[in-house]
């Protein structure tokens, strides 16, 4: 006897980044990409949501993190681990790589984060 295979109902959610901080505005995109709001919610299955995040330009950040918080990158090479600021960062790579980067750090290492992250996206 087989089982039915249950059809994962996603729902799309929109969050405003307005003047929420980065950490904060990164658990509640990182619990909706789980799924872990679902009383149905198992972590070996991808059964989050869509997270759609809008004014991401005016997050912002609180204390001394532009200055203090820094991004490490690992080139490969010997010797090579190149460090940048916040301040940098957001400079190079824009707001919505910053929550991207924090979110990604709050999602489980495993095959299931890449399909996670796919989910999160960005409107003005």
């Amino acid at each position: 006897m087989k089982k039915a295979v249950e059809k994962i109902q996603r729902k799309i959610i929109t969050l405003d980044a307005e003047n929420k901080p980065l950490g904060r505005l990164a658990v509640e995109v990182a619990v909706s990409l789980r799924g872990k709001n679902k009383p149905s919610y198992v972590p070996y299955k991808d059964m989050g949501d869509t997270v759609i995040v809008k004014n991401i330009e005016k997050m912002i950040f609180t204390g001394n993190k532009l200055e203090n918080k820094n991004y490490f990158h690992f080139t490969g090479y010997i010797g090579n681990l190149k460090k940048t600021t916040l301040k940098e960062f957001l400079i190079k790579k824009g707001p919505k790589e910053v929550l991207r980067t924090a979110v990604m750090g709050m999602l489980c290492k495993n095959k299931l984060r890449a399909k996670q992250i796919k989910r999160l996206r960005f409107e003005k």
